[in-house]
């Protein structure tokens, strides 16, 4: 099944809930959530049962990575066993998460143990000061990396571990957290500041260009590039040539890669959204509480996806992209 620009259908990331402890600043600034915000109550959100059923649905139709996001994704509760249905229900599918690291100290085997595949740790920068200047919540570095260790110690390998950069903020982390994931078996990511959502005061100026965070780098530890893993993979990947592990770039902005993009999302409520930078989703909710079938919920998503050209990060790129609002990432994930 392909889209208006013959990109197949692969990849379906699902948000579990839009809540989350951090107010980072590229995300969810204080501002813009603070206390007051209206946060999705529970008995809107797709139940396990639900997500299940359409994650095998989407499987039909030719998705083969799952990835779990929120918000934060560990403060939906029990989420280990939607983990577990998913995982028996679809065995051959890999199954991922993205979480800020948080509470993962204490669910790390237990999300393994049902199932989990991969998982990927968000970091910023390793001094403190400027790690809780971004994440606007008094936590620590040291707490994240304890949940690294316990990630590793529950047999997840490689951990990926994202890190957005964010001129004037915590560029000057880019080397230190080379130095300190180099030759850890982990795999950095370095993610450029995206415009996505239409709160976090996104300017072309704040963003560091990926050729300039490789540069860097270069300057300490010779780079040599990398080919991808598979066909659509977002991240540009290069290895350290003494051998000692490779680091990604995400560089949606100035080096977009909507061409290969094979993503849907689906939000919290049952939306879907086939680009990060929407400002509208498609109701699957709806169908389903209706009492739609799965022929039916098919051939929704089948002429949804068939009619998609979103192309954003490439029209930005053009100077033509529209600037109309988009949906926050703390409503779909990243």
């Amino acid at each position: 099944m392909f889209d208006k620009l013959t990109r197949p259908l692969r990849d379906l990331r699902i948000s579990v809930t839009d809540r989350c402890n951090f107010r980072c600043r590229y995300c969810m600034p204080r501002e813009s959530f603070e206390k007051d915000h209206p946060f999705l109550p529970h008995a809107e959100l797709l139940t396990f049962e639900e997500i299940t059923r359409l994650a095998k649905i989407f499987h039909t139709l030719g998705v083969r990575k799952i990835r779990l996001t929120g918000g934060e994704p560990l403060l939906r509760k029990d989420v280990e066993v939607l983990v577990e249905m998913l995982a028996s229900a679809l065995p051959g599918v890999d199954l991922a998460l993205t979480t800020n690291g948080s509470l993962l100290a204490g669910k790390a085997q237990t999300l393994k143990d049902a199932g989990l595949h991969r998982i990927t740790i968000s970091l910023d920068a390793l001094d403190n000061e400027i790690f809780r200047d971004i994440i606007d919540v008094n936590f620590s570095v040291e707490d994240i990396l304890a949940s690294i260790r316990a990630a590793e110690e529950a047999g997840f390998s490689p951990i990926k571990i994202n890190m957005v950069v964010k001129r004037g903020v915590n560029e000057g982390e880019i080397l230190p957290m080379a130095r300190h994931f180099r030759g850890t078996g982990h795999i950095l990511r370095f993610i450029e500041f995206m415009d996505v959502g239409s709160t976090n005061r996104w300017e072309s100026g704040d963003v560091v260009p990926a050729k300039d965070i490789i540069a860097a780098i270069q300057r300490e530890f010779p780079l040599e590039p990398l080919e991808p893993n598979y066909h659509g993979e977002v991240a540009n990947r290069w290895r350290y040539r003494d051998g000692q592990g490779e680091i990604g770039l995400i560089a949606s902005v100035t080096q977009p890669f909507c061409g290969d993009c094979t993503r849907i999302r689906l939000s919290a409520v049952g939306e879907l959204f086939t680009c990060l930078f929407a400002g509208e989703g498609h109701d699957l909710r709806g169908l389903l509480r209706q009492g739609a079938g799965d022929a039916g919920v098919e051939a929704f998503i089948q002429n949804l996806w068939r009619r998609r050209k979103d192309r954003y990060s490439e029209l930005r790129q053009e100077k033509s992209a529209s600037r109309q609002d988009k949906v926050e990432m703390s409503y779909i994930g990243g």
